[in-house]
């Protein structure tokens, strides 16, 4: 620590990078594809990736872990990889990114709510602000005036919900196993299925062979299966290691941030109101964490979260 005190700095920064830049490179997945093959080609090239240290970790486990570990793996990953695909069919990648910083307040919503958790006052005015933030971006049509709902954006706050859920569910069933056996066992369960769903359900097969762009597009997908899941969670790892959970928790609050930086330099347009939401609930955030509330994502469980 003494000689690498820059290292849990510099790790933050690459984190937040890597979760950050996980929007824009779905919207550039579905220039050629259906979000549904963008979802399932995510999920399928991070199982292909992790299957070595995921088979190392099957050592740890009993019998009763696997059926926590494929329900972990649904809500935490399956589901929101095809969530967010859909939603960014309709909605810019900023305002999906910004959206997706809600998970730590519905974190602490489920986990007062299904686990008995207790919070300050401090995270109730949080959560108040953070859902006036939510309030904002569902009134948003992208390049249009405030009036209207923008349904896709509730796809965005539907996968913000599963991985909250996901994250208490890990800490009060799945507590006893580190978070890369949990990471690379339960992408490794839900991988036929994505795989499966790819090659038998999907055009990807033709998509590749007769869209022009569709290689681009394919890298850009492996990339975010790869790098937003496995490499970000090895970062995440070493992150905690060399730092507080207060500090690594951080990255919740510049993942907004990075992701607007990639939409505006890809030419997005965002209103003012979008600005404002991503305040609100970076703020509410902010807010529910000041106390270190026990509902919120701890260490373990965020290195779980596949942006």
């Amino acid at each position: 620590m003494t000689k690498h005190r820059w290292l849990p700095l510099a790790l933050l920064i690459l984190l937040s990078l890597i979760w950050g830049t996980s929007f824009i490179l779905i919207k550039q997945g579905l220039k050629a594809f259906d979000p549904d093959v963008v979802g399932a080609l995510r999920v399928s090239a991070a199982a292909t990736f992790m299957l070595p240290v995921a088979l190392l970790k099957l050592r740890n486990l009993t019998l009763s872990h696997y059926g926590r570990l494929f329900l972990s793996g649904l809500m935490g990953i399956l589901i929101p990889s095809f969530l967010f695909a859909f939603a960014q069919t309709r909605l810019e990648s900023a305002v999906t990114g910004i959206g997706n910083s809600l998970t730590p307040i519905f974190t602490l919503i489920i986990g007062a709510v299904l686990f008995g958790q207790h919070f300050h006052r401090s995270a109730l005015l949080g959560i108040f602000i953070g859902l006036t933030g939510t309030v904002l971006l569902i009134l948003s049509r992208t390049g249009e005036s405030i009036s209207g709902i923008n349904a896709y954006s509730l796809l965005i706050i539907i996968a913000c919900l599963f991985y909250a859920t996901n994250v208490n569910f890990i800490k009060y069933r799945v507590a006893d196993l580190p978070s890369m056996t949990i990471t690379s066992v339960s992408i490794l369960l839900i991988g036929p299925f994505a795989m499966g769903y790819l090659f038998g359900a999907t055009n990807f097969v033709e998509t590749m062979s007769t869209t022009p762009g569709a290689w681009r597009s394919f890298g850009f997908v492996v990339l975010l299966g790869l790098m937003s899941t496995a490499v970000a969670t090895i970062v995440f790892n070493r992150l905690v290691k060399l730092s507080t959970p207060l500090f690594t928790a951080s990255v919740t609050y510049l993942i907004p941030l990075v992701a607007v930086m990639w939409g505006v330099l890809d030419g997005e347009k965002l209103m003012l109101n979008h600005y404002l939401g991503m305040v609100a609930i970076v703020g509410g955030v902010y807010l529910t964490n000041m106390r270190k509330s026990p509902a919120l994502p701890s260490a373990k469980s965020y290195a779980h979260q596949n942006r």
